[in-house]
């Protein structure tokens, strides 16, 4: 599918991205050149503490129904904006992501970062944040790691802060999960070590009729990392159909690309 040549606005509602902790539209430049009409919410959703408040953000910034993608974060912000708006919400995709609560030690290493970059500066945090997040291929690519570097630098250490503190005060969707009816898929980089392929089986797996699609050696910036199968992916999420009811896709599909 050349999704460049691809008619958006014929097959689905506007495309809208939300992006991940301390990341902005530079990690899906690649995916806005080839669907321009996207729209990607930016400004680190205005220091926002609380997923509950950055899904207001979102909504006060997007068209009345939309094609909902959030990578990473962005994905917990899309499933709280699906429960406060599930109307406004024609399909979703659920990038590099997970739907568990806080784990036994995710604070402790959430404030170990926090604590680097109050001694260290944010350069530090980010430096000791960042090669873990990324697959094999591309920790080799330095134009990739330095476009990642300078993003998340620029999102500054109070962001970060506020941004962790939200995801350590996520809201449950356990019981959000399988009243989704719209066309979802979930998709992920083999190499992701953050939100690993076993959480996005999670997803599918409660979610009903949702569909698995994994990108083979890409990490958890997979959308920046693998920008080609990415686009493709999202391009045929696009045209999965949707009535103006939302019905569920009748086949539970898995894929490896």
């Amino acid at each position: 599918m050349d999704t460049k040549t691809s008619d958006q606005g014929s097959q689905a509602a506007p495309l809208i991205i939300l992006p991940g902790l301390m990341c902005d539209s530079r990690m899906f430049a690649e995916l806005v050149a080839a669907f321009p009409a996207a729209q990607v919410i930016d400004g680190f959703y205005a220091g926002c503490d609380r997923v509950e408040a950055m899904a207001d953000y979102a909504l006060a910034r997007m068209p009345a129904r939309v094609s909902l993608l959030g990578h990473s974060m962005g994905a917990r912000i899309a499933l709280e904006l699906v429960r406060k708006a599930p109307e406004r919400v024609e399909r979703l995709a659920l990038v590099d992501t997970g739907v568990h609560s806080p784990k036994p030690g995710e604070r402790e290493a959430r404030y170990a970062l926090r604590d680097i970059g109050r001694e260290q500066g944010m350069a530090a945090l980010v430096a000791r944040w960042l090669p873990p997040m990324v697959g094999f291929a591309g920790l080799r690519n330095e134009p990739l790691m330095d476009s990642l570097y300078a993003m998340a630098v620029s999102a500054g250490l109070p962001v970060f802060e506020a941004q962790i503190e939200a995801l350590l005060g996520r809201p449950s969707v356990d019981a959000l999960l399988p009243t989704i009816a719209c066309p979802t898929v979930a998709m992920v980089g083999r190499q992701d070590q953050w939100s690993p392929v076993a959480q996005h089986e999670a997803i599918v797996a409660a979610i009903p009729d949702a569909q698995l699609r994994i990108v083979e050696g890409a990490g958890h910036m997979m959308p920046a990392e693998a920008p080609q199968i990415f686009n493709r992916l999202v391009g045929e999420w696009l045209t999965i159909p949707a009535a103006p009811d939302f019905p569920n896709i009748s086949n539970h599909a898995k894929g490896e690309v």
